[in-house]
């Protein structure tokens, strides 16, 4: 357990960065969200980090960590990260405001929209690299050009004084929240968890009685593994596509805050329900979210009854690339059970299409249709794509297949078969 002085020091710190803070942004807004209220028959607060200049809470840490660094060495003028998106828009923005040079590292991978927000935020300040295809080959050779240049590594979570800029953001939510109300529970998103252990810290000092709740993507759930190991694990693969929260290892420094938590204290949240709630949010409250920016109001399905509760959801980035609109509605549809997909054995005869057809309903929809084999003799492999009205029309054109005769195999939940072809 932290000691009473350290906790005191850690507070001030924190407030210090707050005060900080105030040069480069005002405090975020803690909004009640009245659709998410009353679908949860709760009191439910989103603490809007996708409202930083940056979209997300990375340009807290990133730019505190620069400050401190500028204080202890003035010298110091140039700064390098390695970073999929957040965390170098955060940098860029902090290296515009005090007037530092910056050489940002990405991955060739990189969305095109991150890239070139970057290169809006730090305008000439900042030169971007984009090097490897994964991550880890970018940080390498972000770590390898700080060694030859001279300059200093800025790290996106697992460093003190990044910490301690994200810890700012809970102290906004405690000064935000209407008097004499204390959250039941603090929802965090979790990548490297930097937010994470510094919230947190700032919570077990300032408002004990709140329960914080972790949420990380099921490609990446360092921390769940973490805890269930009781040390630190790296996994052996990551999906990205939650990219600004899919971490292989949890941050040392971080997991020394965190590891007293128990593994059922982390929900992991599939991406294609994660893209549900992007769409759903999108649709009903205008929200613009990117994955990692839903994981804490998507969790919240699997927080147990939460009625009568007062919830706090951290809800960060906002960086989306709308070219990936497309995936992410055909993700939610899939997750949803309202769109299917069929590797279909249809008869080389003629009638045998409108035989398929006529077991459509008035709400299904034909959104896919390719022939896969054409030189068979008897019978034709086809990919199908069904959009259905619901889920249960889903299923009913499946038992019309059925009792037809077809023969089909669903490929809708093999992730390996509609990755290739879908």
């Amino acid at each position: 357990m932290e000691s009473v002085t350290d906790s005191a020091d850690f507070l001030a710190g924190v407030a210090r960065a707050g005060t900080a803070l105030r040069e480069l942004f005002e405090p975020t807004p803690l909004q009640r969200n009245e659709y998410l209220s009353a679908k949860y028959g709760a009191e439910i607060w989103l603490k809007r980090e996708d409202l930083t200049p940056v979209r997300s809470y990375k340009l807290r840490g990133a730019s505190n960590a620069m400050r401190k660094a500028l204080a202890a060495d003035p010298g110091q003028r140039r700064f390098v990260c390695a970073s999929a998106g957040n965390h170098a828009q955060g940098m860029a923005y902090a290296c515009a405001h005090f007037g530092t040079e910056g050489v940002i590292f990405m991955p060739v991978t990189t969305p095109r929209q991150k890239i070139d927000k970057t290169r809006h935020f730090g305008g000439p300040a900042v030169e971007i690299r984009l090097i490897g295809d994964y991550f880890d080959d970018t940080l390498r050779a972000a770590r390898d050009f700080c060694a030859e240049a001279g300059a200093m590594f800025l790290p996106p979570y697992d460093a003190a004084d990044v910490i301690e800029g994200q810890a700012t953001c809970a102290l906004e939510i405690l000064d935000q929240l209407p008097e004499g109300v204390t959250p039941d529970l603090l929802v965090m998103p979790v990548g490297g968890g930097g937010l994470a252990a510094g919230m947190t810290r700032v919570f077990a000092a300032r408002a004990p009685g709140t329960r914080p709740r972790f949420v990380e993507p099921l490609g990446g759930p360092s921390l769940r593994r973490a805890l269930e190991a009781g040390h630190l694990v790296t996994l052996e693969k990551v999906d990205n596509f939650v990219d600004g929260a899919a971490v292989a290892r949890i941050g040392e420094l971080n997991f020394e805050t965190l590891g007293r938590f128990a593994a059922e204290d982390v929900a992991v949240v599939p991406e294609d329900r994660l893209c549900g709630t992007m769409v759903e949010m999108l649709n009903i409250e205008g929200v613009v979210l990117e994955p990692a920016g839903a994981l804490a109001i998507d969790a919240l399905r699997d927080l147990g009854d939460l009625a009568g509760k007062t919830v706090v959801a951290v809800v960060s980035g906002g960086n989306f690339d709308f070219e990936r609109l497309p995936e992410v509605k055909e993700r939610a549809l899939r997750w949803e059970g309202k769109k299917k997909y069929f590797i279909l054995r249809l008869p080389q005869r003629p009638g045998a299409l409108r035989e398929f057809l006529n077991l459509l309903g008035p709400e299904d929809d034909i959104a896919r249709f390719e022939y896969l084999k054409k030189s068979a003799r008897n019978f034709g492999s086809v990919l199908i794509g069904i959009e259905s009205g619901s889920a249960a029309g889903a299923d009913a054109v499946r038992a019309r297949m059925d009792a037809a005769g077809f023969v089909y195999l669903d490929i809708t939940d093999d992730a390996v078969i509609t990755n290739l072809i879908v």
